[in-house]
């Protein structure tokens, strides 16, 4: 019977019917329990519909070194996104496979690091509006970047580039602690380092951990990479045919403007320290590839 429970008694010897009356009370205490669980599982009323929630943000930057070009590139990836139901993926092998191809074609130019967001999985802010306590959600939130961490992770080192998951939460078996001075020197290896679990704190949004990485490994430049739209407009182009897309834009003409490619804080963030920020399209043959060795594309904010 699937789901059953199978348990060998030895009997003593001199007490046959001893083992016997253990061997019934198991089986029915267990038999209670599947049930129970069968039930829920079952029931409608805990029958749960997952809608697919927005996509996954990588966010890539780079360390300091004087022979080369840094930038910090956040990477919107909601084409990784997939209805998260029971039975499926939430990630799209194909996406994450051609997004680690464009990075690896850039190490040994660029020092790279991804911090990366778990909104294929769960989105804290989504699951509390839910009814779900705030924090709790927002630590699963961090578990799912944990996921996509360990995904990227797979397929860069199947294009041959050493990569290591520095984790915010402590997970020893699973990756690294996250310690700003050994991801430089990660990078400074060549190796690509993915930042997972966000801050490790709730509150924290993907963004606003992408802009504090940045600022602690000193990247010169933070990418941001969308789906659906090829930089900063003045509208959704999506909704507005009218919308007219910005060359060039100041953190506070963004934050004016609530421009909300990311958020108030990591616009803040980057605006305060003077990093630059360039927006540009995902979808197009080697644009994340092109964005990160410097080409000129999208929208750049600056201050």
């Amino acid at each position: 019977m699937p789901g059953a429970l199978s348990l060998s008694i030895s009997t003593p010897s001199g007490m046959p019917n001893e083992g016997e009356k253990y061997r019934r009370v198991y089986h029915r205490q267990c038999s209670r329990s599947v049930s129970l669980i069968r039930t829920i599982e079952c029931s409608p009323r805990y029958q749960h519909k997952f809608y697919p929630l927005e996509g996954i943000y990588d966010r890539l930057a780079h360390a300091p070194n004087p022979s080369r070009r840094h930038r910090s590139s956040p990477c919107s990836t909601q084409a990784l996104r997939r209805s998260f139901r029971w039975g499926e993926v939430g990630i799209s092998t194909g996406v994450v496979r051609n997004i680690a191809q464009q990075i690896a074609a850039t190490v040994g130019k660029v020092e790279t690091s991804i911090v990366i967001g778990g909104g294929n999985f769960f989105r804290g802010a989504e699951l509390s509006q839910a009814g779900m306590d705030r924090s709790r959600a927002d630590y699963m939130g961090m578990l799912g970047t944990v996921m996509n961490s360990l995904a990227l992770q797979d397929f860069l080192e199947q294009e041959g580039i050493d990569t290591r998951v520095q984790s915010a939460i402590t997970m020893p078996q699973v990756a690294e602690t996250y310690i700003p001075r050994r991801a430089i020197r990660h990078m400074q290896k060549d190796r690509v380092v993915i930042f997972g679990a966000g801050a490790g704190l709730p509150y924290f949004s993907t963004d606003t951990v992408a802009a504090q990485r940045a600022l602690e490994i000193h990247a010169d430049e933070v990418l941001v990479a969308k789906n659906g739209v090829d930089g900063i407009y003045t509208a959704d182009p999506n909704k507005d045919p009218q919308a007219e897309r910005l060359y060039n834009l100041t953190y506070d003409e963004a934050m004016q403007r609530n421009i909300r490619v990311l958020d108030q804080t990591a616009f803040s963030l980057c605006r305060d320290n003077n990093v630059t920020m360039r927006v540009f399209g995902m979808q197009g043959e080697g644009n994340v590839t092109r964005a990160i060795l410097g080409e000129k594309m999208g929208t750049l904010v600056t201050r």
